[in-house]
C-alpha cells in the first residue's frame, strides 16, 4: 500500500472506528443500566452494521490502492490478492 495514499485515507477510517467504539461503549453503559434487552440488541446490531460497513469501505480502498501498485500489474498477483481478501472476509461468516 502506498504510504501517501494510506495517510489520506486514514483519517476517514479512524473517524469511523471511533464512532463504532462510541457505540460499543454506549452498549456497555446500557447493560450496566439494565436497559431492556430489545434496546441492547438494537444497539448491538447497529454497531455490527457499522463495523460491516467499515470493513467494506476499507476493503474497497485497500483493493483500489493495491491495484495501483506497479508490482500488482501481473493478473495472477491481482487474482491472488482478491482471493486472499475473500478468504479473510469469509472467516468472519
Amino acid at each position: 500500500m502506498d504510504p501517501q495514499t494510506f495517510l489520506t485515507e486514514q483519517p476517514k477510517l479512524i473517524g469511523r472506528l471511533r464512532r463504532i467504539e462510541g457505540q460499543i461503549r454506549g452498549v456497555e453503559k446500557m447493560v450496566n443500566e439494565n436497559r431492556s434487552c430489545r434496546e441492547v440488541i438494537q444497539q448491538l446490531v447497529a454497531a455490527r452494521s457499522a463495523m460491516d460497513s467499515a470493513i467494506l469501505v476499507f476493503s474497497e480502498d485497500y483493493l483500489t490502492i493495491c491495484m495501483r501498485d506497479p508490482e500488482k500489474d501481473d493478473p495472477h498477483k491481482r487474482e491472488q490478492m482478491v482471493r486472499d481478501l475473500i478468504a479473510i472476509m469469509g472467516k468472519a461468516i
